[in-house]
């Protein structure tokens, strides 16, 4: 969990990148490989061409493969008291919510009236190993990244509030600051949100050194053995 503010300049940044550039920016500002605190697997993006999804994770924990045994006033008030959790904390937030019947997942959570309310809560999206439905009729400008894609909400109910969460292979602690798009998501390590927008650029720029040569007429390997050299050296 950090407790770390996004200056204004680094959320426009990641929000203009997508996810693959942000993995490798960690790396660039780590100043090694094996960062590994992103999805594995494939995830559905409701919005494909949205812009990425950048916040502070706001957790939670579903499930719905069967019907709960609890009494339906704590299913109700715990529901109430997700509510009430997803509309605090520090923004940018996203909702970060993992079903506990993975891999057996049935219940959508995230549909239209989801994605609406937690859009009026101040959220910018979700990310889930679960179901969303709804596709369509989702509430413009909330991207959901979800496991699968089903019809029914089966008996879908709260498990736990702002507890740590497994989505696809990674962890997230309430607060953490998560990075998704179409390829999936990330958790971006508290150590190195002060160098990101530093590192973001170096990539960027190191990155055009192979992609310009690789574009122009006449490219050969002797050009992309120069180019490759040159590439290198900026990223070290």
């Amino acid at each position: 969990m950090t407790d770390q503010k996004l200056s204004s300049s680094l959320l426009e940044l990641l929000q203009k990148v997508d996810t693959p550039t942000v993995c490798n920016a960690i790396e660039v500002a780590q100043g090694q490989r094996g960062f590994n605190n992103y999805t594995k697997g494939t995830l559905f993006a409701s919005a494909p061409e949205a812009p990425a999804m950048v916040g502070f994770a706001r957790t939670a924990k579903i499930a719905g493969l069967e019907a709960p045994t609890e009494a339906k006033d704590v299913i109700r008030e715990r529901r109430l008291a997700y509510f009430r959790h997803m509309a605090g904390g520090p923004r940018p937030a996203i909702a970060v919510v993992e079903d506990v019947d993975y891999p057996h997942c049935v219940s959508a959570w995230w549909g239209e009236v989801h994605t609406a309310v937690h859009s009026g809560l101040g959220l910018n999206g979700a990310l889930t190993n679960g179901v969303m439905r709804d596709l369509g009729d989702m509430q413009p400008g909330f991207p959901v990244v979800a496991g699968s894609i089903g019809p029914s909400h089966a008996f879908v109910h709260v498990r736990e509030i702002g507890t740590s969460v497994k989505v696809k292979g990674i962890h997230v602690e309430n607060g953490d600051l998560v990075h998704a798009d179409r390829h999936g998501a990330l958790v971006i390590p508290t150590d190195v949100i002060d160098k990101l927008e530093s590192a973001i650029h170096t990539l960027l720029d190191s990155e055009h050194l192979i992609l310009g040569p690789a574009r122009e007429p006449g490219f050969n390997i002797e050009k992309l053995e120069k180019a490759w050299r040159e590439f290198e050296a900026a990223r070290t």
